[in-house]
């Protein structure tokens, strides 16, 4: 059985006090919550004072961006070695990243083999924009996403990728997509693409995030798809009554 993950992405939101502040609220509910993973991606300039405060708690750690280099003339970026002093999860081809940075599947795939290569988590964002969604290419977009994505990753490693679908059209618009039509995306399109490559097996264990306009009160419908495993939150992930609420749903998608 796959365990309900939630990850907050607060983007490029909060100094490193506000951060501390923020997961100072978040503490004492989220870490009651056993039964699933819980996991906060504040800015990397958060990363070591956060840590801090988790420490010793189960509660995760993850970086929002990485390079697939180890050290180098990379100005501005930060390695897996460095990710890796902090955290245990890393946020990879995020849509936003994708469309302001230029990033591409195939950087994306050498990010999530360095990722793997040290030992993190990849959550692999995937999703397409709205005038794909229309012209009804999400099939196509999706399958590539996922096939390029993950090329030439071994699978016995497999298991320790999360997958966040995160059609673009519904982040930070209010607009999310519907229960039934993202788990649809999963079944039709993603475990389908990853069974292609990893096998069956292994593409059941891979735990399928949803992504896009998540709140407390829409997220047990996404949790309550058989094919959706948790959700990668945004704006709501930066309020803690809101992002303890979805947390909450999450864990009660057990019971």
């Amino acid at each position: 059985m796959r365990i309900p993950f939630v990850a907050g992405n607060w983007k490029m939101h909060k100094t490193a006090a506000e951060a501390v502040s923020l997961v100072d609220a978040l503490f004492p509910q989220l870490n009651t919550l056993h039964t699933i993973e819980r996991v906060l991606c504040p800015p990397a300039t958060a990363l070591a004072q956060v840590h801090q405060v988790l420490k010793g708690s189960a509660i995760g750690l993850g970086a929002q961006n990485m390079y697939s280099e180890e050290a180098g003339a990379y100005t501005g970026e930060i390695s897996p070695l460095m990710v890796k002093e902090f955290c245990r999860y890393v946020i990879l081809g995020h849509s936003e990243r994708r469309t302001l940075f230029g990033e591409t599947d195939e950087s994306v795939n050498r990010k999530t083999n360095a990722a793997l290569a040290h030992d993190l988590i990849p959550i692999v964002c995937i999703g397409e924009t709205l005038s794909e969604n229309e012209a009804g290419q999400t099939a196509n977009v999706i399958i590539r996403q996922v096939a390029d994505g993950l090329k030439g990753i071994d699978a016995r490693l497999a298991s320790k990728i999360v997958i966040a679908y995160e059609p673009i059209w519904a982040i930070g618009t209010g607009k999310a997509a519907t229960g039934q039509d993202a788990n649809q995306v999963v079944a039709r399109y993603i475990r389908p693409t990853l069974a292609g490559i990893f096998g069956s097996g292994a593409a059941q264990d891979i735990r399928v995030l949803y992504g896009g306009s998540v709140k407390a009160d829409n997220a047990t419908e996404f949790f309550n798809q058989p094919e959706i495993d948790g959700a990668l939150v945004g704006g709501a992930s930066l309020k803690a009554a809101d992002f303890i609420g979805i947390a909450q749903a999450a864990a009660a998608s057990q019971q």
